[in-house]
């Protein structure tokens, strides 16, 4: 464990790098909540994002641990970085979060979900998290809500190596360039973490020893305009290994997307895009291996007939294939392949005060037939502080291959093609209020229904459709600058229940709180603290996670215009907590980094 002295700490305090989100007087914008570029203050949905410099001032060292900081997101995880992580998003399933990188999609096959805990974070240029459903853009999954990671996008050159406790080794070096045609970027990276027992004595399969992660990845993009037309790739591949209580697991994860993006006519643009992803993942201790082939297809057209008027339709196409490989025989569990073809149109349009939305989509699957979704809300401007909003969505998730094809295990919990998607139904009201651009709170009630739960419950423990969850909820948000210090708080009321037993969904917690407050040291240095505290969650087996506060440090240095020094601490008070049962966490923690980036 890391020893915290009151040196370390007044060396910490004298650190930091930029608050998380320096206010602007211009809004962020976002693409992820109704596929065009629309401010957060004009997007009638409950969004929020996290930049590079925000990634970089957290000096966290997983994408989790920065998910976990956002209202409405908790997380599960068996182990340390590296173990199976899951994210859910207000209270709904892990694979009920439609996850893209750059546009593509990026979900196992077997199991529907993304791995969280195999993306590198030195990789992450921006994240875009959207809260409810936008199945009516964006087809299956999308039931408690949309995050869309887009890639880091270099503009200079760039290096960083850091270490910390658990023999954390961190090391990537990238340049990039551009010009008015476009521009490029290429960073590679890995990571050499050694890690701790991700069992204690009441998990299933415990040994006295660490399981650590080796991750190696590379991003690259590219674009060049000619004429109205910007012809745009990227890339994004992540492999290595991961250790756990009784073997490992071998994985790799690729993402490619290519894009001709223009105008076509007055008011009138498009994108045209292909995209590909990837997923390998295979466990010689269980003779498993699990392959994800995904090939995407889409034109998009936006129509801007007013200054407030916008109008989005396109199609895409989707071929899927799957298989899940016995390496002990060599023979298949399955191999199988769908397709999907969705048609969706969406309009957003202003009214002087009055704001409004309507979207649908229909999709059409090869194994589970067609499913038609549609969302609609209105906002009203009280004045320029004060704005408010409805909004109404329907979901849906398509079976996973394990859901409909998986052999099972000696002819039990097997799964069915005979399966229909699983359905949502949401309805949510929001309030904002803007206080100059320097101050902003936020306040949402939302209610979750979802229907035709897939569960292992059938004749034999086979996969049917029976189970019915209801969730509701409120967040509270706070962004607030003062001089020097700058504070952002949230708070989380949910109840996750499944409708059929009355019980609450496993892993979420009723009540959540994070806060951050930092405070800048003239123009190069700044200090800054996390809060998390989450309340009991229940787990398998009627067991029950108690509750925990944890106590994050984090700051960097500009030790000239292109070296600086960032640091963090986490779990400052070595607080020893449960995320799923049987599982350790991280202790008292910390990780020191160097960067070279020279000023352009």
């Amino acid at each position: 464990m890391l020893r915290i002295t009151p040196l370390s700490l007044a060396v910490l305090a004298g650190l930091s790098g930029p608050a998380r989100a320096e206010l602007e007087t211009q809004p962020e914008v976002v693409v992820t909540a109704s596929r065009v570029a629309r401010t957060v203050d004009t997007t009638l949905a409950d969004v929020s994002v996290i930049t590079r410099e925000e990634i970089d001032a957290s000096v966290a060292r997983d994408l989790s641990d920065l998910l976990r900081l956002e209202t409405g997101v908790d997380i599960a995880r068996t182990g340390g970085p590296g173990s199976q992580t899951s994210v859910f998003l207000r209270g709904t399933n892990n694979n009920h979060v439609l996850v893209l990188i750059d546009g593509v999609r990026v979900a196992a096959l077997g199991t529907g979900a993304f791995t969280w805990e195999t993306m590198p974070l030195a990789a992450i240029d921006r994240i875009e998290i959207v809260r409810g459903p936008r199945a009516s853009y964006w087809g299956s999954d999308a039931i408690g809500g949309v995050v869309q990671i887009f890639t880091r996008k270099l503009e200079a050159p760039r290096v960083a190596l850091g270490y910390g406790t658990y023999g954390d080794a961190n090391a990537s070096v990238g340049i990039g360039d551009r010009g008015d045609r476009g521009g490029y970027s290429v960073q590679v990276g890995a990571r050499d973490y050694d890690g701790f027992p991700s069992q204690n004595r009441d998990g299933f399969s415990y040994e006295p020893k660490d399981h650590g992660l080796e991750n190696q990845h590379l991003t690259a993009q590219g674009d060049l305009r000619f004429g109205t037309q910007t012809l745009a790739g990227v890339v994004l591949r992540s492999q290595g290994e991961v250790e756990f209580a009784g073997g490992k697991s071998d994985f790799t994860e690729q993402a490619l997307n290519l894009s001709l993006a223009g105008a076509l006519g007055t008011n009138w643009t498009h994108t045209l895009s292909a995209g590909s992803a990837r997923e390998d993942y295979e466990t010689p201790a269980y003779f498993a291996l699990y392959r994800t082939r995904r090939e995407t297809v889409g034109w998009q057209h936006t129509f801007t007939p007013s200054d407030t008027q916008t109008v989005v339709a396109g199609i895409d196409y989707v071929h899927e294939k799957g298989e899940n490989r016995d390496t002990f025989s060599g023979l298949p569990n399955y191999d199988e392949s769908r397709n999907n073809t969705g048609l969706y149109a969406g309009w957003q349009g202003g009214f002087g005060a009055l704001d409004a939305e309507a979207s649908a989509r229909h999709d059409d699957n090869s194994v589970f037939g067609t499913a038609t979704t549609g969302s609609a809300a209105l906002g009203w401007r009280f004045s320029d502080a004060l704005r408010a909003y409805v909004s109404y969505g329907q979901g849906f998730r398509a079976p996973t291959l394990n859901e409909q094809y998986s052999p099972g295990f000696g002819g039990l919990y097997a799964g069915n093609p005979d399966l229909d998607p699983e359905k949502s139904r949401s309805a949510e009201a929001g309030l904002e209020f803007t206080l100059a651009p320097a101050h902003r709170l936020k306040a949402n009630l939302y209610s979750t229904r979802v229907r035709d739960l897939i569960s292992f419950t059938g004749p034999d423990f086979q996969a049917e459709n029976v189970a019915h969850a209801k969730i509701e909820g409120s967040e509270l948000s706070y962004d607030g600058r003062v001089g020097d210090w700058y504070l952002q708080a949230g708070y989380t009321w949910q109840d996750a229940r499944d409708e059929d037993t009355d019980t609450r969904l496993l892993r979420r917690a009723k009540q959540k709180f994070t806060g951050r407050l930092e405070h800048a040291f003239g123009a190069r240095a700044k200090a800054g603290v996390e809060v998390l505290y989450a309340g009991p969650r229940d787990d398998v087996g009627g067991l029950r996670l108690g509750s925990y506060t944890l106590l994050n440090l984090r700051g960097s240095f500009a030790l000239s215009p292109s070296w600086s020094l960032a640091a963090r601490i986490e779990n400052l008070t070595d607080r020893d907590y449960e995320l799923v049962h049987g599982y350790n966490t991280p202790g008292r923690s910390g990780f020191v980094e160097v960067i070279w980036q020279p000023q352009r």
